[in-house]
């Protein structure tokens, strides 16, 4: 079957442009100070530690993987062999609610511990957002559209991806970094 005859490409092009048009709406609505805020926050920070759960979690890995890429040490919450987090180090949280009780704990551990605490949500009342020294809204106001171009927290998550990898780029010119410098120290997968 050709591109051309897929049954559902009205159903997918409408979702692509949706997605991408909601994705970018939210994104410019994220106040300049604030992603300054978080390049100098992370930049200073010891070490770093990511955590959300959910497909939130999948992004969190993946924005690690590309600190550690850019020469930041940064460790995923939940793994085996992440350490203890200490003061003066910066956690980043992700959660679309920001009122799941996981993120909420950690951010209390957190707190209790002296660490500065960032939180990406799209909920800036919510609990995780008033417990962060530095909160980031990405909000998606509901429109009759959304359940059935983007279900559950698609929205969300895909800004996510996005602010976090624009968030690499900011860091990568910081640090006089480059793709060259960054490949170097890209994990062997096998």
């Amino acid at each position: 079957m050709d591109v051309a005859s897929r049954p559902d490409d009205s159903a997918f092009a409408r979702a692509q442009l949706y997605i991408a048009r909601r994705v970018a709406e939210a994104l410019a609505q994220i106040p300049a100070e604030r992603i300054q805020q978080a390049v100098d926050l992370l930049l200073k920070a010891p070490e770093i530690f990511v955590y959300g759960a959910g497909r939130s979690g999948i992004i969190g890995r993946a924005f690690a993987m590309r600190l550690v890429q850019v020469g930041l040490a940064a460790f995923v919450i939940g793994e085996s062999t992440t350490p203890i987090v200490r003061s003066g180090d910066a956690v980043f949280i992700l959660s679309g609610r920001g009122e799941s009780q996981s993120s909420i704990q950690t951010a209390n551990i957190v707190r209790r511990e002296g660490a500065q605490l960032v939180v990406l949500t799209g909920r800036s009342t919510s609990k995780l957002a008033h417990a962060a020294n530095l909160s980031i809204p990405l909000e998606f106001p509901d429109d009759p559209d959304r359940p059935e171009l983007a279900p559950l927290g698609t929205l969300f998550e895909s800004a996510s991806l996005q602010f976090t990898d624009a968030l690499v780029s900011a860091i990568m010119r910081a640090r006089g970094e480059s793709e060259e410098s960054m490949r170097r120290r890209h994990a062997i997968m096998v």
